[in-house]
């Protein structure tokens, strides 16, 4: 049974990481990155990682990532960064999703400390990205 639960809320999981990635292409984002951490951390299941070319972008990017996980009945547990938008920060418990300005996401480079996670690309989730914002 317990097996069947985690299968569950697996599935809940990708369900969410979709509809984040959705949200942020829909919004141009760039360089959209979704790494499966469950296993290595007790931090969540998935890092959704993308950036935009400026502030606005960035909070746009996190106001429609929230509207479209709302729209499913999905709450953030916490939210950082909005008002200074160079590194916003959606904990929704499973997922995590991190939206940077350019510059804070090559600084920080989550995807260089979490290499050892499983990078899922735009067609094993089932999206088909808009160009993810690359112009």
């Amino acid at each position: 049974m317990k097996e069947k639960e985690n299968m569950e809320a697996k599935e809940l999981s990708l369900e969410m990481v979709k509809t984040a990635a959705e949200a942020i292409d829909s919004k141009r984002g760039q360089e959209i990155t979704v790494i499966d951490i469950s296993g290595m951390s007790s931090l969540g299941d998935y890092f959704v990682i993308a950036h935009g070319k400026n502030a606005r972008q960035v909070q746009t990017m996190a106001d429609e990532t929230e509207a479209k996980l709302a729209a499913q009945g999905h709450r953030p547990r916490h939210i950082e960064g909005y008002t200074n938008a160079g590194w916003i920060l959606m904990d929704y418990g499973d997922i995590v999703v991190h939206i940077f300005s350019e510059d804070e996401r090559r600084f920080y480079d989550l995807e260089r400390i979490w290499k050892e996670g499983r990078f899922l690309t735009m067609e094993e989730l089932g999206i088909e990205s808009a160009g993810q914002g690359q112009d």
